[in-house]
């Protein structure tokens, strides 16, 4: 075999080195996870097992477990059997355990019962990033993705699909039993085998509609009115894809312009983000320590209640308000088109109208004034404005907020592209490293622990690029 790289004879001795440092170098990453841990108060962060027990088989110290899990995430093996398997042959992981080989269960459980501590260590390093110095921009980019859960969308029940998966079997069982008249008429014709898988389909089928319909009470007595029966905390969400949808959660993050590290972020089970932006607004300007913040954040944060909240404790929004009208789409006139007169409180129409103050309701929880118009009867533009008598323009008391923000949004043209810059590619890079199964935990407090691992293990990798190995353990260690 001449002309090609030949390996080594596998029955040669080999003199390996000595010590099982020289086969990890200075500046390996894995230098990096060790460092962090051991610089942890692990007592402090809330994790158990941290002081030994006196008597019983020794455990493995939470450091160690915790070095695995960090580990495991940084390279894309978030499963605790896999990494049991690595432990055994991984030299990076052996030599970062000391040689410690913890078993799948032991792995597992120390997940499953650090939950809140993990979480902790994934906001200890922003705190590190923001004494590095990393935050010093005030612009944060906020979005929400959905993440698949241990839930199939079969063991998924709403309401619609109830119906449909009732109305489905009645149509089964209808079959059925019009086979079976059919072989009672036939006089023998049809094998017996045939008729007795018949009768028991038709008993297998009466047990599922029992366990739907009991089912469906369970899921009356939810606020949502949904039932998972694998992972009770999972709901059905829509994606963009039409007639598309995932059991998931909805998993929200802020992410810092300049480097694009996580600041904060939350795992929910909400569908839609309307309630979502002052709270994840706040959790970055206090996860930044900063006394300003501008939040970027697409049309799915857009209520007036939480834009007000956010020009409240000094958050400046840049939201862009969904055109959810159908008069533009109609060929009429919008609300647009009609211009708020500050001093005359009034709006003028695009006949130039004058449309006055007529009245106050209050829509759910939004106090609403009305305007109008006396000479909307017979203006030449009715048809192209309403299809009602009157033209009524509605505006809210805090309006005036809105239409700043619609100002800054106007002098601030590249915002939407800024954020999706800064925004979009992460969750991009998140689903990428879970592959396709997401979320290996069930429940919220799990599922979130589990994310806190995903969001560490990617502000860690950033922060190794964006400042390098040794730098960053000096950094650490200071």
């Amino acid at each position: 075999m001449k002309r090609f790289v030949e390996g080594v004879d596998r029955s040669q001795n080999v003199l390996f080195p000595a010590r099982l440092d020289d086969y990890i170098e200075e500046d390996h990453p894995v230098r990096v996870i060790d460092v962090f841990v051991d610089e942890l108060d692990l007592r402090g962060l809330g994790f158990a097992g941290v002081e030994p027990a006196s008597t019983g088989r020794p455990a493995y110290h939470p450091a160690t477990l915790l070095k695995v899990y960090i580990y495991g995430y940084l390279n894309r093996v978030q499963s605790s059997r896999r990494l049991e398997r690595e432990a055994q042959r991984n030299i990076e992981l052996i030599w970062l355990t000391g040689r410690c080989i913890p078993d799948f269960k032991t792995i597992a459980d120390f997940r499953k019962n650090n939950g809140v501590a993990i979480r902790r260590v994934c906001s200890h390093f922003i705190v590190l990033c923001r004494q590095m110095k990393l935050f010093t921009d005030t612009v944060v980019a906020i979005d929400g993705s959905k993440f698949k859960a241990v839930n199939s969308r079969d063991k998924n029940l709403t309401q619609a699909k109830l119906k449909a998966r009732l109305e489905q079997l009645e149509a089964s069982v209808a079959r059925y039993l019009a086979e079976l008249d059919r072989a009672d008429r036939a006089h023998g014709r049809v094998p017996a085998i045939r008729v007795k898988h018949l009768t028991q389909k038709i008993t297998a089928v009466r047990e599922q509609v029992k366990q739907l319909n009991a089912l469906g009470k369970v899921m009356q007595e939810t606020p949502d009115k949904q039932v998972s029966q694998t992972d009770p905390d999972a709901r059905a969400m829509a994606t963009h894809g039409r007639g598309s949808g995932i059991v998931g959660y909805n998993v929200q993050a802020a992410v810092e312009a300049t480097h694009h590290l996580i600041v904060a972020h939350e795992v929910t089970n909400e569908g839609h983000d309307r309630h979502q932006l002052t709270a994840m607004a706040l959790r970055a300007r206090e996860a930044m320590d900063q006394d300003t913040l501008v939040a970027v954040a697409d049309r799915g944060y857009y209520k007036g209640e939480e834009l007000l909240a956010c020009e409240q404790v000094g958050i400046t929004p840049l939201v862009p308000k969904p055109l959810t009208s159908n008069s533009r789409a109609n060929g009429r006139f919008d609300k647009r088109d009609f211009y708020y007169l500050t001093d005359r409180d009034a709006y003028q129409c695009p006949a130039g109208e004058q449309a006055n103050w007529r009245m106050r309701t209050i829509e759910g929880s939004m106090n609403i004034d009305v305007y109008w118009s006396s000479a909307c009867p017979n203006c030449p533009l009715r048809d192209q404005c309403t299809t009602a008598r009157y033209r009524r323009i509605r505006r809210w008391e805090h309006e005036s907020v809105l239409e700043t923000l619609q100002c800054r949004l106007d002098e601030r043209p590249d915002a939407m592209r800024v954020r999706r810059q800064t925004v979009e590619h992460i969750f991009g890079t998140l689903k990428a490293w879970m592959g396709s199964t997401h979320f290996l935990m069930r429940t919220l407090p799990k599922v979130a622990t589990e994310m806190s691992l995903h969001v560490l293990a990617y502000n860690m990798k950033r922060v190794m690029k964006i400042m390098g190995i040794k730098p960053l353990m000096q950094a650490i260690m200071v």
